[in-house]
């Protein structure tokens, strides 16, 4: 009889070579090894357990043993990286050197109701246990990941940051340059219009002229709002127009303004997320030392 991938095997040995019984849960696989010659039990955590890890036992058990493989009724080859929990829902065929092996797990419908709470049970614990085995290491991995992204990205920032400095301090002393502009022009309108009332002509004469000057201010005014969709308030004006001369010298200098707020982001988002993984709670300290930082 030949075998899958066209191995010839002398013997197929009946399923009862090979049985499979729960025993508090777990199940525990008895096989005949063949150069001991004696039967050898395998008690196997099918949530953790794999199908490699499975057959390392079983050849570890007998060093005699060169060839051991696990086949699907239909003559595929079961993965190493197969959790037995999964092969053992079906019947299998377990090769060990020139011997297949036909094995017919037990149903697990089948099993009583109090082996199946163990199994969950175990399975709860299990977990448990590989979270708390795993976790600081896990955490520890994560916390450089994010250093290093913190470090990369600090690094393409600093350039950005020197050039974005420059322009922002010629933006701000050229938007502080028009605000007194505008002071000195009000300043030498309200002597000009003091000088031709009381000097040069009378109140009677300049009234209609400082109506007009002030129903021209307020048509400029209503004119920002058209424009801008917003009211004309000092401050507001001021961010308004820092900005237009930031933009603008950005444009001559090249700064990438998009690609800058996207590494901003970025940053802010990964220290957002190393402040995160470094809570307190997330470390699992006990309740005290937690109230105690706080």
């Amino acid at each position: 009889w030949r075998g899958w991938e066209g191995a010839p095997y002398s013997t197929l040995v009946p399923s009862d070579e090979v049985t499979i019984n729960y025993r508090h849960g777990l199940p525990v696989i008895t096989l005949m090894l063949p150069t001991r010659s004696e039967r050898c039990q395998f008690t196997v955590k099918p949530v953790v357990t794999t199908v490699g890890a499975f057959l390392k036992d079983v050849q570890r058990e007998d060093k005699g043993i060169e060839r051991a493989e696990v086949f699907a009724t239909d003559g595929s080859k079961v993965s190493d990286s197969t959790l037995m929990e999964v092969l053992l829902m079906s019947d299998f065929k377990l090769v060990i050197n020139d011997t297949a092996y036909s094995v017919s797990p037990p149903v697990k419908d089948k099993l009583n109701s109090e082996h199946a709470t163990e199994m969950e049970d175990i399975k709860s614990l299990v977990h448990r246990l590989f979270v708390a085995l795993h976790l600081e290491d896990h955490q520890i991995r994560k916390e450089r990941e994010l250093l290093q992204r913190v470090d990369h990205l600090k690094e393409e920032l600093l350039p950005l940051e020197q050039m974005k400095a420059r322009i922002v301090n010629s933006a701000d002393a050229k938007t502080s340059r028009l605000l007194w502009v505008g002071l000195a022009l009000m300043s030498t309108q309200g002597g000009a219009l003091a000088w031709l009332t009381w000097w040069v002509y009378s109140w009677d004469i300049m009234e209609p002229v400082t109506y007009f000057i002030t129903y021209g201010s307020a048509m400029a005014f209503y004119a920002y709002f058209v424009l801008t969709k917003q009211d004309y308030i000092y401050p507001h004006a001021k961010d308004r127009q820092f900005l237009h001369y930031f933009y603008r010298k950005s444009k001559k200098q090249h700064f990438n303004v998009e690609r800058y707020n996207k590494l901003k982001d970025d940053l802010a988002e990964a220290e957002e997320s190393l402040r995160r993984l470094r809570q307190p709670l997330h470390l699992r300290l006990p309740i005290q030392e937690i109230s105690d930082k706080d």
